[in-house]
Order: C-alpha cells, then structure tokens, then sequence
C-alpha cells in the first residue's frame, strides 16, 4: 500500500485516537518554540498507534508554517516506507484549533488529516483534526485516552 493510499486510511477515519502520551509529545512541541508555529507529520500505524514526527518551521512564524522541505522528505519517505497513515498537525499559538484561511489555501494534501494544536488558552491546550478538500473544511473528532 502506498503513502497515498494509507493518506486516504487517515482521512475516512471516523475519529482520530491519540494515546495522552501523544497528545503531551504534540503540547509540548508547540509549546517549544512558543510563540512560534510548529509542525510536523504524525505517522498512524496499523495497530492504531500514533508517532509524532516533528519538522521544522523554516519560517520561524507566529501566523503560518512552512516545513523544512529536506525534514519533510525525510519524514514522508519515512511514512511510505513504513506504510503509516498520514496526519499533517502544526500549532496556533494564539487563536483556536480551526485551519486559518492560509492553511485551507495552502492545504495540498486532499486525503490526509490536518491536526491543529492550540495554545489559545496556554492553561488548556487543545487538538483538533479536520479534512479540507477543496477550500471545505470537516472536522474529524480527536479522542485522548489510551
């Protein structure tokens, strides 16, 4: 099975499950660089384990993110290898877990999940998930637990 088919796994799920260790791995990450976006790649495996894969932001900012195209490479090359499904998560520091109109304009990736971390409230981060093909936006629920 191809990268592109595990990416159309990834999209149809009806829900995202993310182990709490996941889900602090994904905090904390966002918090690193913070009040800088983050992002990266989460690898699902077939057994329904998640892998965070962190990617630089190449540029460094508070409104969008830009992966580093050689971490990114390394990190998709990964994915297909391995046979995972695709999930794309990056962090907004100051507003809430919802793609801005930047991320649904610069989303390429039709069948993968876009996971957002927010840091809104710094108390309570939160992580969203959603699909977005061409310009729609749906969200696909996140449940934390292991």
């Amino acid at each position: 099975m191809s990268a592109t088919d595990e990416a159309v796994v990834a999209a149809e799920l009806d829900v995202l499950r993310l182990e709490r260790a996941v889900f602090d791995e994904l905090v904390a990450h966002a918090r690193s660089d913070f009040p800088y976006e983050v992002c990266g790649l989460i690898g699902l495996h077939p057994d329904g384990r998640a892998e965070v894969i962190p990617v630089a932001n190449a540029e460094r900012s508070m409104r969008y993110y830009v992966m580093d195209s050689r971490e990114l490479l390394r990190a998709m090359r990964r994915i297909e290898d391995e046979g995972l499904g695709l999930v794309i998560y990056h962090s907004h520091t100051h507003t809430q877990a919802y793609p801005s109109a930047t991320d649904v304009r610069h989303a390429a990736y039709p069948d993968a999940l876009y996971a957002i971390v927010t840091l809104q409230d710094r108390d309570v981060p939160d992580v969203r998930a959603f699909t977005i093909r061409s310009g729609i936006v749906a969200e696909t629920p996140v449940v934390i637990g292991d």
